[in-house]
């Protein structure tokens, strides 16, 4: 299977300013763990977690001042729509991702995550025994 069939392609999208509250905030009523930020003075595009947050948080950091352009990855990992769910897998396990920014190009089409491969291998594994 590829990534482009199991990875979620509803990305919540923040800018560098959102507070870490308000993404906080988007990323829970949307039930995600993670946002796309793009920059639009940067070239690129990174990607904050609920992980971020956390660290911000439990730093001592305000989430009403803090802004989510100092509490990202920038380097993120990305994967293609043509990867291979196991491709996707192998390459969060070897950086300590939970989340890959899913690009066609230089445009986001999605993110998968690991929830998303332990939901198709479940799927997979409920056929192979039915």
């Amino acid at each position: 299977m590829q990534v482009r069939e199991a990875m979620s392609s509803q990305v919540l999208v923040v800018g560098p300013e959102h507070t870490l509250r308000q993404a906080a905030q988007m990323m829970s009523a949307r039930g995600i763990g993670s946002a796309i930020v793009i920059d639009p003075d940067s070239e690129g595009v990174g990607i904050m977690t609920e992980r971020d947050v956390l660290n911000a948080i439990g730093a001592g950091l305000d989430p009403d001042v803090e802004r989510t352009g100092a509490h990202l990855t920038w380097d993120a990992v990305y994967a293609g729509p043509e990867w291979t769910v196991e491709e996707a897998a192998a390459a969060m396990a070897r950086g300590g991702f939970r989340h890959l920014v899913v690009l066609d190009g230089r445009e986001v089409t999605g993110v998968i995550s690991v929830r998303d491969i332990m939901r198709v291998w479940a799927a997979g594994r409920m056929v192979d025994a039915g």
